[in-house]
């Protein structure tokens, strides 16, 4: 068994995420183990609540979620990227006097030492960019 690292790059609508998406599925299902999901750049869309594709699209970040919850995979969400494209938790709601937070239910934001980490903790490092 080998453990991975992904690495997403590509917001929801993005073929990027869709496949790592699959990947990840493919992953598990051949059991192996992944060690943290890390969502970079217009990835960290993929955990944004507010998210509402068209009724005709997937909804790629409930897909995320999902997998992460029956899964319980540590999904990172860089701090910086989520920051900038107005994607906070609770605490940094509160910390800049935002009136709600929308980060979806199962990832977290962290820096990119949690990026770090999963590069020396895994066997396979793998980029989805978009």
């Amino acid at each position: 068994m080998q453990s991975f690292t992904l690495v997403v790059f590509g917001a929801p609508d993005s073929q990027s995420s869709s496949t790592a998406l699959n990947y990840a599925k493919a992953v598990l299902k051949a059991g192996h183990h992944i060690y943290r999901l890390f969502f970079y750049q217009d990835g960290v869309f993929n955990a944004c609540s507010f998210n509402t594709p068209s009724q005709d699209e997937e909804n790629s970040s409930v897909n995320w979620q999902t997998l992460i919850q029956e899964h319980e995979l540590d999904a990172v969400v860089c701090v910086a990227s989520a920051l900038k494209r107005g994607i906070v938790n609770a605490a940094e709601a509160e910390r800049y006097e935002l009136a709600a937070s929308n980060l979806r239910q199962g990832f977290e934001i962290s820096g990119l030492g949690q990026l770090i980490d999963g590069v020396i903790q895994s066997d396979r490092v793998v980029n989805f960019l978009p």
